[in-house]
């Protein structure tokens, strides 16, 4: 359906969580949304997500966060253990809420996109149609968008096509790509075991594993491991996966023996390799991967993602000047996802150590932080799992414990 003359024009180049976030919060503004997705139908790619009491937060601007809440699973203890199984921390639920104002909801992606789809109307996603910005338009002219057969014009657009993002090449073509983060992943999810076994990260030399039960009955896994960046495993990921961690502590073993092969995705990591300079340019904002590539070690890529659509329709609201929202999108943006990459980059230099002087060093220490208490183990999240979005502080009463934005 085309834009009438009173609804202004968004284009979103993604349809990924961030850029599927951004094209409800706009088109709930009162914008008229399309979102261009390179692949042939919105798939759910990376298996799982964890949601923090932040990005709740944001999704609740967009009446989705109460729907998620209730599929939290994590009710009693967990926390950080050695692959021999000893505990080096434990924290729980109570006290991440306490401290941060909501719950950790562990979900499918597929869950939270195809929420997300539910929200928009069914001609706005145009699947099989890769894009890239044409021209980031200026305060007298829209931005264009570009892909083989076609040309959009837009008040607005938002490029949010993941790490390799070939719109941000053309946005800035002076910034550095995203770099490998020295480290691999491993994706997985499996029907739960019989036995039911606390969520947990559990950190090796090099090599890490984590396991969040799914409010379904399954569970997600991830790996990661240290090694050069494009390796694949000869034998497969599965053998590989087997090969590494199949003698680490329970239930890490039965989630490999319940995978198949097919149920294993593999991807390098990368990050950021120096901040950009702006958010936008023009017309044009850039979001999600496309701006701030980070590593998992803080479960923050999606999270901040979806704080970015959210923050980024608060200020594009239809009248207002677009290229002045996109400086304020900008300003409240870079700063804040810059401190987060740099944080999750620190944690990935420990998660990456591989000399056991080293290693038996960082879990010891680990180890004294957590006979310190719950909270402790919760700080590295301290700043960011208790952002709220803008305008929420202003209010009387924050719902779900928010603390205000930072």
């Amino acid at each position: 359906m085309p834009a009438s003359r009173s609804e202004p024009r968004a284009v979103v180049i993604g349809a990924g969580i961030g850029g599927l976030t951004a094209a409800v919060a706009l088109h709930q503004q009162g914008w008229h949304v399309t979102v261009l997705e390179r692949a042939p139908a919105v798939e759910a790619v990376g298996a799982g997500l964890g949601l923090t009491p932040n990005s709740l937060r944001a999704l609740d601007v967009i009446g989705l966060g109460d729907t998620l809440r209730p599929m939290r699973t994590w009710t009693d203890e967990g926390g950080l253990r050695t692959p021999s199984g000893r505990w080096l921390s434990r924290t729980n639920q109570a006290a991440a809420a306490a401290r941060f104002g909501g719950p950790f909801v562990p979900v499918h992606r597929a869950t939270l996109i195809s929420l997300l789809l539910s929200r928009l109307p069914g001609e706005a996603v145009r699947t099989g149609t890769p894009a890239t910005v044409a021209d980031p338009g200026g305060p007298d002219r829209p931005a264009r968008v570009r892909s083989d057969a076609e040309e959009w014009e837009a008040e607005l657009a938002v490029a949010a096509d993941g790490i390799h993002s070939p719109a941000r090449s053309v946005l800035f073509p002076g910034s550095p790509a995203p770099r490998y983060a020295g480290f691999t992943a491993w994706r997985l999810v499996v029907p739960a075991p019989d036995v039911a076994y606390p969520p947990h990260e559990t950190w090796g030399r090099g090599t890490l594993w984590g396991t969040q039960p799914l409010h379904d009955g399954r569970v997600y896994a991830y790996a990661a491991a240290a090694v050069p960046a494009g390796e694949r495993a000869p034998e497969g990921e599965h053998a590989e996966l087997r090969r590494r961690f199949g003698t680490w502590h329970q239930p890490v073993p039965a989630i490999l023996d319940a995978a198949g092969p097919d149920d294993i995705l593999r991807n390098d990591v990368h990050q950021a390799a120096e901040p950009l300079p702006a958010f936008h340019r023009g017309r044009v904002a850039v979001l999600g991967d496309a701006a701030h590539a980070m590593p998992p070690t803080l479960g923050q890529g999606g999270n901040q993602a979806v704080e970015d659509g959210v923050v980024l329709a608060h200020h594009a609201a239809p009248q207002a000047d677009v290229p002045q929202a996109l400086a304020a999108y900008t300003r409240d943006r870079l700063p804040r996802t810059s401190e987060v990459v740099r944080r999750a980059v620190r944690v990935s230099r420990l998660i990456t150590l591989t000399s056991a002087p080293a290693c038996a060093l960082r879990d010891a220490l680990m180890a004294t932080a957590g006979r310190a208490g719950p909270h402790l183990a919760l700080r590295a999240l301290d700043g960011i799992a208790d952002w709220s979005p803008p305008g929420e502080h202003d209010a009387a009463a924050t719902p779900h414990g928010g603390t205000g934005g930072r």
